[in-house]
């Protein structure tokens, strides 16, 4: 049966209760920290000569969609009635809206050291202790929309952007490139600092905290924010149905990016899948 993910400010009491209460039992069975360690090994950048895969690539939208998956089973095994919900950050854009309630994900991190205090994700609730990281920082940290140095989150109008080109990605298949959807939703643009920071990276930074970092998927919020990313990719897919994902073939021997990228048919690491395979999900679930 296909299941269906909801706009997380629609989630009822209960249904807020059971994501939060599966969320934490893949915690406390050890898995959760297993999909910290997947995305930190993955996570490489484009100065690293390796193959790139969860970021600066082409396989940003599957590789991403294949860890939900991964994390959305992972929950179900806890709760069958439990699915990933996303959060529409051009509608939902202040530190007081959803998810940031005390039922849900909890709000801000203190202004000392950024750490969150409130919601069932503290560290001081005892249930949520970071043990995969980049740091030395055993708690949940967050600086929402950036004290210091304000910045807004994503717009309709900056997400039209990215849905009104017509061609995935193109070369050279990188955070570099000017044209295709892939990079214009992921958001790596040209400049320094906030101005190059768009859509999806724009969300990161506005969150701050862990989620700024390769072991973002420490904060819950993390699933919720790629949800609504892979939602976008569906809508692109409806408003560009002759598209496909590129590149259709792997770049020869004499290209900068060869060895570098995954193409439509090959295998995404660290799955035996392929983004092809990955590109219709209407059989596993819906968004509502």
């Amino acid at each position: 049966m296909v299941h269906v993910r909801k706009n997380v400010n629609r989630l009822t009491r209960a249904e807020r209760r059971r994501f939060v209460g599966a969320l934490l039992e893949v915690k406390r069975r050890g898995e959760y920290d297993e999909f910290v360690r997947v995305h930190i090994a993955h996570n490489s950048a484009d100065r690293e000569h390796r193959l790139r895969t969860a970021h600066m690539a082409p396989t940003f939208l599957p590789w991403h969609r294949k860890l939900l998956l991964e994390l959305e089973q992972a929950l179900r095994r806890v709760d069958a009635s439990v699915t990933v919900p996303y959060w529409d950050w051009t509608r939902d854009r202040t530190p007081n809206s959803p998810p940031w309630t005390d039922d849900l994900l909890g709000g801000n991190g203190r202004r000392s050291d950024r750490q969150v205090m409130t919601g069932p994700f503290a560290y001081r609730a005892g249930h949520w202790k970071i043990t995969e990281n980049v740091t030395d920082v055993h708690y949940l940290t967050r600086d929402l929309g950036r004290a210091r140095a304000p910045i807004q989150l994503p717009t309709e109008r900056d997400l039209e952007f990215a849905l009104a080109d017509p061609v995935y990605d193109s070369w050279p298949w990188n955070s570099a490139v000017s044209r295709g959807f892939r990079n214009r939703l992921e958001g790596w643009g040209r400049g320094v600092g906030s101005v190059s920071w768009l859509n999806h990276n724009r969300v990161h930074h506005w969150v701050g905290g862990v989620m700024v970092s390769a072991a973002s998927v420490n904060d819950p919020v993390f699933w919720l924010h790629h949800s609504f990313v892979d939602l976008l990719w569906t809508r692109w897919q409806r408003r560009h149905p002759g598209h496909r994902y590129l590149p259709a073939k792997p770049p020869g021997t004499g290209d900068p990016q060869h060895g570098r990228v995954v193409a439509r048919y090959e295998r995404m690491p660290p799955w035996d899948v392929t983004p092809a395979q990955l590109e219709d999900v209407s059989g596993i679930y819906r968004y509502e």
